[in-house]
């Protein structure tokens, strides 16, 4: 039982540099992910910025929520997948006590 304490303590070291590289992992996935469906949805190459003065309220708020969707989706599978690899390989779960997202 004190060994597997012992992992526990161990894992958040080990977990936080991956979680990191996972983390901006799936932000460039996510990105590369918004402009394919940006392209798909709109058939434009670029998305309406908040500040883009000749783009209309609805729009820009579109984009916004399409964005998040994205993000949101992409960023839990990675996380989801990473914890599964640490848990295979060490048998304990990351971060097992945290409730939601930090």
């Amino acid at each position: 039982m004190a060994r597997n304490k012992q992992k526990k303590m161990k894992l958040p070291l080990v977990y936080k540099p991956l979680g990191f590289a996972l983390s901006w992992a799936s932000g460039a996935l996510a990105g590369l992910a918004f402009q394919q469906a940006w392209k798909a949805i709109r058939h434009e190459d670029n998305a309406p910025d908040a500040l883009d003065q000749d783009r209309g309220w609805g729009e820009i708020l579109f984009a916004a929520a399409v964005q998040g969707a994205i993000f949101a989706v992409v960023r839990s599978a990675v996380d989801r997948t990473g914890a599964k690899a640490v848990e295979r390989s060490t048998g304990v779960w990351p971060d097992g006590n945290k409730g939601g997202r930090d």
